[in-house]
């Protein structure tokens, strides 16, 4: 499906997949970087029912330090290009905070941006979306990568963030975008507890009328609580994608497409026929 400028059809949740072009990335990093390779883990996850690839240039792991605009777009661009044309149809998605990133690739073929920073650590982003009408992935987050996790706090975690949501939807539409999506960053800036706490109340955030996206995959919510490595959390990630459905998630991001598709296939078996 060709997606340039307007949702993927959400009547249905859909998966994002993760292809993290980046050495350092907290579960895949590195795995990705030949072109060949990124060509053959763009069709396995579409294959298995990715409706839409989410391509990161730059880590954001806790404790991740920065990359430069100029660097994040040298790692991008060669994996979007090769993507883009043996995909034609499918959705790709960019995973940046840089504007001027963004906005370089829309140019080169990106359908939607999905940032971190929910338009906060660059100003310039909402023009950017609003100039092109792209769909855009509003993410929350509580300082930056590198110190995100240390002591988050909040005075309720779930109306701060709706805080957080309603502030920035209103300087996004100023500028004219209008295809937001939602996610309240799990684990970017909170503790295990307050992980929970969201995902128990995630349909708060279905109140802006905007699609809601979990990102809960292989993260460190699972395996803390779990005591397993990163490596064994895809059965914890498969539950956890089961109830964020429940409580009205429409895009799940992950790593792990087949076990995701599946998941939202028997939700959508118990709603009324």
């Amino acid at each position: 499906m060709k997606s340039k400028g307007k949702f993927p059809d959400l009547s249905t949740p859909i998966v994002m997949g993760i292809m993290n072009i980046t050495p350092d990335s907290y579960y895949d990093g590195g795995r990705y970087q030949a072109e060949k390779q990124w060509a053959i883990h763009a069709e396995e996850m579409t294959n298995k029912g990715a409706v839409i690839l989410d391509i990161g240039g730059a880590s954001s792991r806790p404790g991740a330090t920065e990359i430069n605009a100029e660097e994040e777009w040298a790692r991008i661009y060669p994996a979007l290009r090769s993507i883009r044309s043996r995909h034609t149809d499918i959705c790709i998605s960019v995973d940046t905070f840089h504007a001027t990133v963004a906005e370089r690739c829309i140019e080169a073929g990106a359908d939607m941006i999905n940032d971190i920073s929910g338009g906060t650590f660059d100003q310039k982003m909402p023009e950017i979306i609003g100039k092109y009408q792209v769909p855009y992935v509003m993410m929350h987050i509580q300082g930056r990568p590198g110190n995100m996790q240390q002591d988050p706090k909040y005075n309720d975690v779930v109306e701060d963030i709706a805080g957080f949501f309603d502030e920035q939807i209103s300087i996004f539409t100023q500028h004219g975008a209008s295809q937001l999506i939602l996610d309240p960053g799990f684990g970017f800036g909170k503790t295990v507890e307050q992980n929970y706490t969201l995902l128990h109340n995630l349909n708060r955030f279905n109140t802006f009328g905007f699609p809601v996206m979990v990102g809960v995959s292989r993260k460190s919510m699972i395996n803390r609580v779990l005591g397993v490595t990163t490596e064994d959390t895809l059965n914890g990630t498969t539950v956890l994608n089961t109830i964020a459905l429940m409580n009205g998630a429409k895009i799940l991001r992950v790593h792990d497409v087949k076990e995701a598709v599946e998941a939202i296939k028997l939700v959508e078996e118990l709603k009324p026929g």
